[in-house]
């Protein structure tokens, strides 16, 4: 995982991708909150950031990104975001390093001290030479990231490169890895460092020279893409949660106009910032697969449990350890506060009773299949030869409506009679946009 944050390139990316193009570069630098001139400065660092990875871009030249965007999204199976985890955002400087040390690495095992000798022999003449410390550290989190390995013995500690799982495996077994990794990549959450691993065992395979279409048994097309984007945010927090570690952020919510805000340095261009700085102490991550997003639920002093989409998270920041004892009181309470959520809801429990029938002249119920498989806690209380009675606890029924909704004339909403109401109004208004021209 990269080194640096890059908020503001997810952010970015986000709404290119969501806007498709529909706004003009002054718009666009306004609802995400940074000047034309920055908006111009990263559209060519992640123009540079593509050019990198060679992804497959159009070969007419003079094509705007959020162009480039579209034809490989349409173009390819593979996520088209991930190329920003693959850049891996860290400085010119440290890409040269870790070049240097990992090829040096790739034929033997060797020292601080004479991979420090190394960086010297070869680093470009306009970049800072490092020391003894440096090399350490990029050492430190090579072998972190699981790039590298210490070598068993005594001091001076020896390392090598790590790649003993793909070396000691035949033609065949690599390729039933690669299958492996490719469907949990696709299928599973969270998914990232899975599509990088599937990506390191593709170029294993060719450097062996093995035919391209035996990689390619599956194809998949996810299209959510904040649920690829916001990855980058849960090392910190599932960290931060283990640590019992309170965090920082500069949260943005999803009715806020901008969706980011540039770190001011220079007092004179400093501007009132729509977003909220926050401390939490983070209790869970949440994942809703139906709408593709992440969650950060936690406690704050001044509103108690609350929820946080992850997508509005910026300029995250570990804080001070809390006490054990005082993580396990918050996490009971949030327990309790989300009992009976269908998802993350924290709102006040509602009996929700609904009426599904059972589909005629089909093979197989279904629809009882589905509730059975999907209804959670919920309970069948009546049923007869045409239909069955379900009821559910939950807190409030944002969540549950879209859920009771994908049910369409299956479903007929009995109580609460408000709900019911909504859901009559709602099919109402769709019935009158097929009535007749």
């Amino acid at each position: 995982m990269a080194k640096e944050s890059f908020d503001k390139e997810i952010q970015f990316l986000r709404m290119l991708v969501l806007a498709s193009g529909a706004y003009s570069r002054q718009q666009f630098a306004e609802r995400l909150g940074i000047s034309v001139h920055t908006f111009d400065k990263t559209l060519r660092r992640l123009k540079e950031i593509v050019n990198a990875v060679s992804l497959q871009l159009p070969e007419e030249q003079g094509h705007e990104f959020d162009r480039a965007l579209r034809f490989n999204y349409y173009d390819s199976a593979d996520p088209m975001l991930l190329f920003l985890y693959r850049a891996k955002s860290v400085k010119e400087s440290e890409s040269y390093r870790f070049s240097m040390i990992i090829t040096a690495l790739q034929t033997q095992a060797l020292t601080a001290m004479e991979l420090m000798d190394v960086c010297a022999r070869d680093l470009p003449s306009d970049f800072p030479f490092p020391d003894e410390k440096t090399i350490r550290s990029d050492l430190k989190y090579l072998e972190e990231v699981g790039v590298i390995r210490r070598e068993e013995g005594g001091r001076p500690y020896r390392y090598t490169i790590h790649n003993g799982l793909i070396a000691d495996l035949k033609d065949d077994e690599l390729t039933t890895l690669y299958d492996f990794v490719d469907v949990m990549a696709n299928t599973q959450v969270p998914s990232v460092q899975g599509y990088l691993l599937r990506d390191s065992l593709k170029k294993a395979l060719r450097q062996r020279g093995v035919l391209p279409e035996r990689m390619d048994p599956f194809l998949y097309k996810y299209h959510y893409y904040s649920r690829i984007l916001d990855e980058a945010h849960l090392g910190m927090l599932l960290q931060a949660i283990h640590n019992r570690r309170k965090v920082s952020f500069l949260y943005f919510s999803p009715k806020t106009s901008k969706r980011y805000a540039s770190q001011n340095t220079n007092p004179l261009f400093e501007r009132q910032s729509a977003g909220k700085q926050e401390t939490v102490l983070p209790l869970q991550v949440v994942y809703d697969h139906q709408y593709g997003r992440w969650y950060l639920l936690g406690y704050t002093p001044r509103l108690g449990i609350k929820k946080f989409r992850m997508e509005g998270l910026t300029q995250i920041e570990e804080q001070e350890a809390v006490p054990e004892e005082d993580f396990a009181h918050r996490l009971a309470q949030l327990e309790d506060k989300t009992r009976y959520s269908w998802l993350v809801d924290t709102g006040n429990p509602v009996l929700v009773k609904a009426r599904f029938y059972h589909p005629e002249g089909a093979r197989t119920n279904f629809v009882k299949e589905r509730v059975l498989l999907q209804g959670q806690w919920g309970r069948i209380v009546e049923e007869d030869a045409e239909s069955f009675t379900y009821e559910i606890w939950v807190n409030g029924t944002t969540e549950i409506k879209p859920w009771l909704r994908s049910f369409g004339s299956s479903c007929e909403v009995l109580e609460p009679r408000w709900l019911r109401k909504e859901f009559i109004a709602e099919w109402k208004e769709i019935q009158a946009y097929y009535e007749s021209v």
